[in-house]
């Protein structure tokens, strides 16, 4: 294996330092070396990379092409460094770390409610949610839980069901008026909002109102039923949602559902955990505290 190339932290801090000031000097006060401390830091840093890093012009410092290349670079890591080593600073000894990964707009609308009183309950447990709209192998990933939607299988998971989910077709009352909307059919000539994760769900919708439509397939295309909705409620479309995910939208006026058509989903909602994990007692403790919020 061949020798890495790691230049030593002083030697990041000082060249981002004078890159930042442009002065070897107001790097050398800031980080309390001295002026020839930081020169040499920097040109070893030059030597190691075999390119120059600042040139001299007027007698002022400026970065090259490479130097501007390279402080991009250290930016990064000095800040993922900083945000490790406060993350650690964040919880005590006891802390265990439970990362959880969910898609988002089901992270957003349901699962940071449900979580509400969690810390408070278990507060050696400290939570890391992200977003995760790809499948993913629960035993190799960095996610000890994740939530999805499906048939309940998951390769070397436990999977337990939460709950089914109907969809409906929403839209604001304005399109709703445009349009005069009323019958299923009446959508087969307007836009329609199109979600990646479900691409068949409009084509599915028709057959199930015993209905053809050319466009099923047609129309602007979003990652996430978070950005569906936020474009049906800019008056973009129709988009067709699960229910409970825009009971807001629906309770406050801001959507309306134009046709009383709501179609069962072909799936449902589950959390699921490696198999090895199941009695792991952070594990344990989560799946008990969501598992508690639908009784």
């Amino acid at each position: 294996m061949s020798r890495r190339l790691m230049p030593s932290m002083t030697a990041l801090q000082c060249f981002e330092a004078a890159a930042r000031h442009l002065s070897f000097t107001r790097a050398a006060q800031e980080l309390h070396l001295t002026q020839s401390a930081v020169s040499k830091q920097v040109a070893q840093l030059e030597d190691m990379l075999r390119h120059h890093l600042f040139q001299r012009v007027r007698r002022r410092l400026q970065l090259t092409p490479a130097g501007s290349l390279y402080l991009a670079e250290v930016n990064k890591i000095l800040t993922q460094i900083d945000m490790s080593s406060r993350y650690i600073l964040s919880y005590g000894a006891e802390t265990e770390v439970l990362r959880v990964a969910t898609q988002p707009t089901f992270g957003a609308r349901w699962l940071i409610p449900s979580l509400k009183g969690f810390g408070k309950r278990y507060p050696q447990i400290h939570l890391e949610i992200s977003n995760a709209l790809e499948p993913f192998d629960l035993s190799q990933s960095r996610a000890d839980i994740a939530f999805f939607f499906g048939q309940g299988t998951w390769p070397g998971a436990t999977c337990l069901p939460l709950f089914g989910e109907e969809v409906i077709p929403v839209c604001t009352p304005d399109l709703m008026a445009e349009h005069a909307l009323s019958e299923p059919s009446d959508l087969t000539s307007v836009v329609l909002l199109q979600c990646t994760s479900r691409p068949e769900a409009w084509h599915e919708w028709f057959l199930a109102q015993q209905l053809h439509s050319p466009n099923s397939y047609h129309g602007p295309r979003f990652d996430t039923f978070y950005m569906c909705i936020h474009a049906a409620t800019a008056g973009c479309g129709v988009a067709l949602i699960p229910r409970y995910l825009v009971e807001d939208e629906l309770a406050s006026g801001k959507l309306v559902a134009p046709v009383p058509a709501p179609m069962p989903s072909n799936g449902s909602h589950f959390i699921a955990f490696s198999e090895h994990a199941a009695e792991v007692p952070k594990v344990r403790s989560f799946v008990d505290w969501i598992l508690d919020r639908l009784k």
